[in-house]
C-alpha cells in the first residue's frame, strides 16, 4: 500500500473519528504512520498503524485534567494527549519515541507545534534510553524464544539478571543512587532442587530510605515473577506466520536504540537496513521446524555487542532536557487557554 492509498483510506468514513471525536479533530498536532509502514517493511497483508498527538482542550488546562488518549482498536490507532506524550517521550519509551522520527510524507498531520516537537526530539533522549530499550528488546526476545522452544533455566535466569541490569539504570532516576557496590547482582550455582542456577544479590546499605529500598526490591521482585510467569511455546503466533514478523520487530529496536545511543537521533523507517528486514520478516531465517536460525541470533549478537558499547561510551545526558519540556508544554498551554492556537 502506498503512502497515497493510506492517505485515501485514513481519508474514509472508517476513520470518521480522527474528525469528530470530541478530543482530536482541529486539535491533532501530529499524525503520523507507524508500525510496519512507517518502519519500511510492510508487506501486502500489513494493516495500517497511526500514531498521533493532540492538544489538551482549555478546560482540561484550566482543570489540570486530562483525557489521556483515544484508541480505536478496528483501526489500529491510537492518539496521546500532549501531556500524556511529553511524559512518555521523556521516558524515551520505545514505542512513542520513534514518532518524532518518521519520513515527512509518514506525517498525514503535522502542526507547527507538531513540528516543534520533531525539531526538538533530541531534548527528549537521553540514558534512560538504556533502560528503556534494552528492557523492550530483552522482553521481545524473551517472548521470541518463548514462542519458539521451552527456555532452559540457565536461559531464563540469563535474561532476568539483564532485565534487572537495564532497570537498574532507571533506578538513580527514581529513588537515592548508590554505588554499584551496594547493590551487586550476579549468577551463581543454587541450592534449590529445582535449580541449577539463579540469580544472586548482595547488599551493603547503610541509611538508605526505606520506602526507595521496598521501590528497588518491588521492581526486581516484578520482573522474577514476569519471567516465572512465562507460558509454553505460542503455537498460535508460529501458525499465523507471525513469527517472522516479531523477529524483524526485535532487530528493528536494536537499530533505533543504536541510533539513539551512537547518532543522537531517532530514525523509524529503516532504509539501510531495509532489505534485511524484509527477508527477517518473510521468513527466510527460521529453519524447517520454525525456529530462528542460529544465523538470525548471531545478527542479533552483533547487535547487542553494539548496544553494550554504546551505552557505556555514548555522550547523551542522564537526563532529557526537562527545562525546555516544561517551558513548551506551558507556553502552549497558554496559547491554548489564550485561544490564539
Amino acid at each position: 500500500m502506498t503512502i497515497e492509498e493510506i492517505k485515501a483510506k485514513v481519508g474514509s468514513e472508517e476513520y470518521d473519528f480522527l474528525r469528530t471525536n470530541e478530543h482530536l479533530g482541529a486539535s491533532t498536532i501530529l499524525l503520523a504512520v507507524t508500525g510496519s509502514h512507517g518502519h519500511g517493511i510492510a508487506n501486502e497483508n500489513s494493516d495500517i498503524d497511526l500514531r498521533g498527538i493532540a492538544l489538551n482542550s482549555r478546560k482540561e488546562v484550566l482543570l489540570g485534567s486530562d483525557f489521556g488518549h483515544v484508541v480505536s482498536e478496528t483501526t489500529d490507532t491510537t492518539i496521546y494527549s500532549l501531556r500524556k506524550v511529553l511524559n512518555l517521550l521523556s521516558k524515551c519509551n520505545p514505542y512513542i519515541i520513534e514518532i518524532l522520527g518518521c519520513l515527512p510524507e509518514h506525517y498525514l498531520v503535522l502542526s507547527d507545534i507538531g513540528k516543534q516537537l520533531i525539531n526538538n526530539r533530541k531534548r527528549f533522549l537521553s540514558k534512560i534510553c538504556i533502560h528503556t530499550f534494552g528492557n523492550y528488546s530483552t522482553t521481545l526476545l524473551r517472548r521470541l524464544q518463548g514462542q519458539t522452544k521451552e527456555l532452559t533455566q540457565k536461559e531464563m535466569e540469563a535474561f532476568i539478571f539483564k532485565s534487572i541490569t537495564n532497570a537498574e539504570y532507571d533506578f538513580k532516576n527514581r529513588y537515592l543512587p548508590y554505588d554499584s557496590d551496594n547493590i551487586k547482582l550476579y549468577i551463581d550455582s543454587s541450592a534449590q532442587k529445582n535449580l541449577d542456577e539463579e540469580v544472586f544479590v548482595d547488599i551493603n546499605l547503610s541509611h538508605y530510605p526505606l520506602r526507595d529500598y521496598a521501590g528497588i526490591i518491588s521492581e526486581m521482585r516484578s520482573i522474577v515473577s514476569s519471567y516465572d510467569r512465562l507460558g509454553k511455546r505460542n503455537k498460535q503466533a508460529i501458525e499465523h506466520e507471525k513469527l517472522g514478523k516479531h523477529m524483524a520487530s526485535l532487530v528493528q529496536v536494536y537499530l533505533v536504540g543504536l541510533d539513539i545511543l551512537e547518532k543522537e537521533d531517532i530514525i523509524t523507517y529503516r532504509a539501510d537496513e531495509r532489505e534485511l528486514l524484509l527477508k527477517i520478516r518473510a521468513g527466510e531465517y527460521l529453519d524447517a521446524d520454525y525456529k530462528p536460525t542460529s544465523d538470525f541470533y548471531d545478527i542479533l549478537n552483533e547487535y547487542e555487542k553494539r548496544f553494550e558499547y554504546a551505552k557505556e561510551n555514548t555522550s547523551l545526558p542522564d537526563l532529557p532536557d526537562y527545562e525546555w519540556i516544561k517551558q513548551f508544554e506551558m507556553s502552549v498551554n497558554e496559547k491554548i487557554v489564550m485561544d490564539v492556537i
